[in-house]
């Protein structure tokens, strides 16, 4: 007898440069989530689509855990609340290559507190020389909470990946497929070319700028067949920061338009035009203004 269809809403959750966004690229297949070692680079909750013949996962990559300050980071935690709430399945990432901290248990306590079907995946194995050195850790987590599945990966290698993929799809209920089999992601290309920008950001500035960078997409214009050419603007919170991101005669946004437009043309299947500006709004991630027209909305 063949086995009936399953479809259903995947949490993604973790604790920032766990490698949720690495996962969801991953197991799409294409580059739709911005990636970075820094906290905080995830803000939008990104819907991945993932169809094989027994099943359809739809991943929600939730913004990493971290203490709220700023408006910002409280409606990013918000986020995260809701995704634990609103789907059929947790998949809580760990970075198993670090020790256990109190960061890990306060995410380990939001999964506890929903009391949801949830998957553990230790992550980053690839940078553990003996994979008995797992052991502990998994009896902790055992010891904890009662995990559908512990499943040990590597996302950026793809190690044990399909794996991983099985296991959650065969915890999703039956039902029919909730997006067609050509969608990857419920994202605007506007919103995911605004994030590959925000990722070049990061990582060209490096240490010298904090994270009070946003970057939206102001104009979309794909009148001429053979070009899409796209206008977006760069939030930071100060005159001195907006000179790090420009950098020496103009070097630094230019290096950052050049990565992030080929990115973007990858991402098409077409010519890009990509222009950036720097605007300077004060305090602009405890605005709430600000960050509705962002896209960040409660």
């Amino acid at each position: 007898m063949e086995k009936a269809f399953r479809s259903g809403l995947v949490a993604l959750i973790g604790r920032p440069n766990a490698g949720k966004s690495t996962l969801l690229n991953r197991v799409v297949g294409e580059k739709i989530a911005a990636v970075s070692n820094k906290p905080q680079t995830t803000r939008h909750r990104i819907k991945g689509v993932v169809t094989t013949d027994k099943g359809q996962a739809v991943f929600i990559d939730t913004p990493g855990v971290h203490k709220p300050g700023h408006l910002l980071n409280r409606r990013m935690m918000a986020a995260v609340h809701d995704a634990i709430m609103s789907v059929d399945l947790v998949v809580l990432m760990r970075d198993a290559s670090v020790s256990t901290g109190n960061g890990d248990r306060f995410v380990l306590d939001l999964v506890k507190k929903a009391e949801r079907s949830a998957v553990l995946v230790l992550n980053k194995i690839d940078k553990i020389k003996k994979k008995a050195d797992l052991l502990p850790l998994i009896d902790w987590y055992q010891k904890e909470y009662e995990f559908a599945a512990i499943i040990p990966v590597s996302a950026l290698k793809g190690e044990a990946v399909d794996e991983l993929l099985n296991e959650i799809i065969a915890r999703l209920p039956e039902g029919a497929p909730i997006f067609a089999d050509d969608e990857l992601t419920d994202q605007p290309m506007r919103q995911i070319a605004a994030e590959m920008v925000r990722e070049k950001i990061l990582a060209s500035t490096g240490e010298e700028i904090p994270y009070v960078t946003a970057v939206v997409p102001e104009l979309w214009d794909e009148s001429d067949p053979n070009i899409t050419r796209i206008f977006c603007a760069v939030y930071v919170e100060r005159p001195s920061q907006k000179k790090i991101i420009v950098g020496k005669g103009g070097a630094r946004i230019r290096e950052v338009g050049t990565k992030a437009r080929i990115d973007i043309e990858n991402l098409l299947g077409k010519q890009v035009f990509l222009k950036l500006f720097v605007k300077v709004v004060e305090d602009w991630r405890n605005q709430a203004r600000d960050l509705d027209e962002m896209g960040i909305r409660e």
